[in-house]
């Protein structure tokens, strides 16, 4: 948690420091670089603790680390042409000691090759991690990143024993705070989504292990991690762990899928599939993932808008945050999206829809401009959700919620699908939609987003999602209320709560002018017959006077 941890925070940014005045300018370049130290970093930790805990257990466990590396290119050359590497040598904790030069050298030409091919030739993380160059130009800044790394090892590892925080869980605050400092965040409309807001809408749509889980646009992962985490604990609790404290959003949460048996693991491992289109943010969210304990993650390269994403009707749940702005080129846009529109915020909606099995559920965020949009492809959108499935909420953000990438209004909308694209809709499937107009997510609403105290309407939101009654939620003037479908269609389908929320003007009287003139002149009077009572027919007392006289 580390808005409440200035020591680690303070050790990320001389982290960040060393690469920006190292030559690395680029955020997503640095962001990458040091996702690789990290990763060689955990690799080794949870190597030794996997050996530990094999020892303890009598269970045979081979070591990452054991015997010799061949390079996947010299593994058909006769023995004499390979160069094998003693891979003992390749751990953190072995090069680490070496001087700077050495240990670039060694790092560029043996450990980072090791770590593309970890996974074997077949993996989806070694197919990404092809292309991927290790680009830290001087060995002093090697040095010096590989020194603070572990400094930052040794905060959290204390952080763990003392505050009894997941390990994991603190190594992915460290990891969701440097991919925060994406500093070109918000190109063609990608920005990191809020923890909080991701917890959020996992406890709107309560993932549940052997569901198939989407994030068609999933960036570094975070809403694919949302639900593996909201997953486990609900595992933990459910086999008696009591001792899961709330973290400062107040939601109950642990990444340590160490209890886990195989059988729940295999079933883990399908659960989760990511695509992007950005191939670093691929690579950044696989080893996301990684770190927090998911082996190999589902997370490929794809444009889930294009006429080459064939997948249809086949998940269960799909949380996403697509990009609001930009648009895709007509030609390409996948023939079953019947929009008729170029506009990435209403084809990823629709494509969701797609995308989802008869009564699955999507939990999305979208600008608030997709609610009232008056264009044809707009109003068919949302006619879509409302026939088609079962629009369930949709709850409005502030406008500071992804500040500082963006100050752009949105709203989350959840639905489930119930009638096909296909299908001949015999009854609109939504009755009632229950809005929720959200004023604070407990964080500042302006570019430092600083922690305040309490958990703002989040926790508010989820209990009265779940107890929501539209028999009952029917004063307009609360925070949340139901609206029934007929009174949407007769509004032309319009979603926006301001629609349909009513305000309450509360009276105020005020007094006669002449009496406020009275006030202001007898307070003058009194001031001046202190001071010198001669005045008191001059200056503001005299304009006050024919004021008065004026209005009779």
């Amino acid at each position: 948690m580390l808005q409440n941890n200035p020591e680690l925070r303070s050790k990320i940014d001389q982290l960040w420091n060393k690469f920006w005045s190292g030559g690395i300018s680029n955020p997503l370049t640095a962001i990458e670089q040091i996702t690789y130290l990290l990763f060689m970093k955990r690799l080794d930790e949870l190597d030794l603790k996997q050996q530990a805990d094999a020892e303890f257990t009598g269970e045979r466990y081979t070591s990452k680390f054991q015997g010799v590396w061949i390079r996947p290119e010299e593994r058909n050359r006769p023995q004499v042409e390979q160069r094998p590497v003693d891979k003992s040598s390749l751990r953190w904790g072995d090069f680490k000691h070496k001087p700077a030069e050495e240990m670039l050298e060694h790092v560029q030409n043996n450990v980072f090759p090791f770590i593309k091919d970890l996974n074997g030739a077949e993996s989806n993380f070694t197919h990404h991690m092809k292309n991927a160059v290790f680009i830290i130009p001087k060995p002093q800044l090697l040095a010096e990143a590989v020194e603070t790394i572990d400094e930052i090892f040794a905060v959290m590892e204390r952080d763990s024993r003392v505050n009894g925080q997941a390990f994991q869980d603190i190594q992915g605050d460290v990891y969701e705070m440097l991919l925060s400092e994406i500093a070109s965040a918000g190109k063609n409309g990608q920005f990191r989504t809020p923890r909080h807001i991701i917890k959020l809408i996992t406890e709107l749509v309560q993932p549940q292990l052997g569901q198939h889980i989407i994030d068609p646009a999933c960036g570094s992962g975070g809403f694919l991690l949302g639900a593996y985490q909201y997953i486990v604990t609900q595992l933990a609790i459910r086999d008696g762990t009591t001792d899961i404290k709330p973290d400062e959003d107040g939601f109950v949460r642990t990444s340590v899928a160490a209890g886990l048996d195989l059988k729940r693991k295999t079933i883990l491992s399908c659960t989760l599939w990511g695509y992007d289109i950005d191939v670093t943010m691929v690579r950044l969210g696989l080893m996301n993932l990684m770190m927090h304990g998911i082996d190999e993650p589902q997370i490929d390269y794809q444009d889930t808008l294009s006429k080459g994403f064939k997948e249809e009707a086949k998940y269960d749940i799909v949380m996403a945050n697509p990009p609001f702005t930009g648009s895709i080129d007509k030609g390409d846009i996948n023939e079953s999206l019947r929009l008729g529109t170029t506009k990435t915020e209403l084809l990823f909606v629709e494509n969701i829809y797609r995308l989802l099995k008869k009564g699955g559920t999507a939990c999305v965020i979208v600008p608030q401009g997709v609610l009232f949009g008056s264009g044809a492809a707009f109003k068919a959108l949302r006619q879509l959700l409302v026939d088609r499935c079962e629009l369930k909420a949709v709850i409005t953000l502030p406008s500071g919620v992804f500040k500082p990438y963006a100050g752009v209004s949105t709203a989350i909308l959840l639905f489930t699908k119930v009638w096909g694209a296909k299908d001949n809709v015999k009854k609109p499937a939504t009755e009632h939609v229950w809005f929720y107009e959200m004023l604070a997510d407990g964080y500042s609403l302006n570019d430092k987003r600083d922690k305040e105290e309490g958990y703002g309407d989040l926790q508010d939101i989820i209990d009265k999602y779940h107890a929501r009654d539209p028999a009952i939620d029917t004063d307009r003037t609360a925070k949340c209320f139901t609206v029934p479908r007929t009174e949407i269609e007769e509004q032309g389908y319009d979603l926006s709560l301001s629609r349909y929320k009513q305000d309450v003007f509360e009276e105020v009287t005020y007094d006669a002018p002449g009496v406020i003139l009275d006030r202001l002149i007898q307070a003058e009077v009194g001031e001046i017959r202190e001071a010198d009572l001669d005045k008191v027919q001059s200056g503001i007392v005299r304009e006050l006077l024919e004021l008065k006289g004026m209005l009779g």
